[in-house]
């Protein structure tokens, strides 16, 4: 940190914001000590930074300088300039990866997100029969016989993809084919609420995010219209259990935006189907074979364990061969131990029957805690997927509310652009015998206090 970069500690009791003195000499040092300040609170999302002449000022420096530390902090994604209305600091930099809350003991975690270990297969016999072949430089990177289960898994979809490859996980696949199609300043479709993980990497790689509106069956038609009317480069979907909402594209709603892409025939298409083995959801794509550019990540983080970093992707030759170009110039490929876990758990029959098994008892938690909701007339949505997005008019009171009652779950603000207060619940491990008495604390905690009178 910058020696010139001080500050007071925040009082919240108080609120008394944090309190920075911008420092530095050079662009670089001025760029560094704004960026700490915005990390550290200082400059929350939304407020502006000192003007380009009174910086420069108080600090003794040219305009120059302080005009190249914020065209500097413009390209790491943590401004935008808006002219004469000033630089303003970006709802959410890449400076550093948001953690997840450390509940107290004796917590119920229904804000991790995770699937339920107990739904995934054992992984110890398929260990012990791997090919253990050594692998050196100048093999194929992507395992063909993964890339052939793969191509059966896509065109059992309907979806027949000129190339596939395998890359470290479905973020992993995003941010190639994105750093691959899109340069900095660029505007990209999210959807809203959209998974952190994904709006992060649109703000890291200096991408501006412009947010879809979505209901239960996935982005609205005037939501996808108006962001590519805006001039997207690039259009980002999940077609089914997606995170946080819990919606799920069907044939009809498809068709819509399929129709609507078509006028914009230079968009690239990018879904991230992460739960295609588990969810009892059937497929419904945006990715027409036709289109110029799309892919299609399928991840096997959901259903066969979050440390599988795996997955394996399609699309049209172009897109797909620049991303095994980009994945060569960092970690060249994906463990071939790895790849070949996933083609002995693939092969295996007992697996399809374990992912079935999965998909049944997801819905059926999921499910358990929506007609407890709506019991008690609470609103939610979660069509798909093992999370339940519940509409609340005060998100930090509400998770404080449940966290008294032994349950913790996340706020929304995490995962909104411009979509309404909620919480998000995992329901992945949550039994619908549960699912009652949580209902009952979350009905509780929505109940207005009374107002005490004289």
């Amino acid at each position: 940190m910058d020696l010139a970069l001080t500050f007071l500690l925040r009082y919240k009791a108080l609120n008394v914001p944090i309190r920075y003195q911008i420092g530095g000499h050079r662009a670089a040092e001025i760029a560094v000590s704004i960026e700490t300040a915005i990390r550290e609170g200082a400059y929350p999302a939304g407020s502006h930074l000192p003007t380009v002449r009174g910086l420069a000022a108080n600090l003794g420096v040219s305009a120059a300088t302080v005009a190249a530390a914020y065209r500097e902090l413009r390209v790491r994604g943590h401004v935008s300039g808006a002219g004469r209305l000033g630089t303003r600091v970006l709802s959410r930099g890449p400076m550093a990866p948001r953690g997840k809350p450390v509940l107290p003991p004796g917590v119920r975690d229904l804000a991790g997100g995770n699937p339920d270990p107990a739904l995934l297969p054992d992984l110890a016999g398929h260990f012990a029969s791997l090919d253990a072949d050594r692998v050196l430089y100048g093999a194929a990177p992507s395992d063909p016989e993964l890339l052939e289960l793969a191509a059966d898994r896509f065109a059992a979809d309907g979806l027949k993809p000129q190339r596939m490859a395998v890359v470290g996980g479905a973020l992993d696949g995003i941010e190639l084919a994105l750093s691959g199609a899109l340069r900095a300043g660029d505007r990209v479709a999210v959807e809203d609420p959209c998974y952190p993980s994904v709006s992060d990497l649109v703000a890291a790689l200096c991408l501006v995010p412009v947010p879809m509106t979505l209901d239960d069956r996935g982005p609205t038609p005037e939501g996808l219209d108006a962001a590519l009317r805006s001039g997207v480069s690039a259009c980002l979907v999940t077609p089914r259990a997606q995170n946080p909402f819990g919606s799920a594209i069907d044939p009809n709603r498809a068709a819509q935006l399929r129709a609507l892409l078509r006028d914009y025939p230079d968009v690239l298409v990018v879904e991230d189907d992460h739960a295609y083995d588990i969810t009892v959801c059937p497929p419904a794509t945006l990715c027409d074979p036709r289109r110029a550019a799309w892919i299609q990540v399928r991840s096997v983080s959901k259903s066969l364990g979050p440390d599988l970093r795996l997955a394996v992707l399609g699309g049209d030759s172009a897109t797909v061969a620049r991303i095994e170009g980009r994945r060569m110039l960092g970690p060249g490929w994906v463990s071939h131990l790895l790849q070949r876990l996933v083609v002995s758990l693939w092969r295996d029959p007992e697996t399809s029957t374990n992912f079935k098994h999965a998909a049944a008892t997801y819905e059926k938690r999921r499910e358990a805690l929506r007609a407890e909701l709506a019991a008690r007339e609470i609103p939610s949505h979660g069509r798909s997927g093992f999370n339940v997005w519940i509409p609340v008019a005060h998100e930090d009171a509400t998770v404080a509310s449940l966290l008294e009652c032994g349950w913790g779950v996340l706020a929304g603000e995490r995962f909104r652009i411009r979509a309404g207060r909620a919480i998000r619940v995992t329901t992945a491990c949550l039994d619908p015998a549960d699912a009652a008495r949580f209902a009952t604390d979350l009905a509780g905690a929505l109940r207005p206090v009374p107002t005490r009178i004289g």
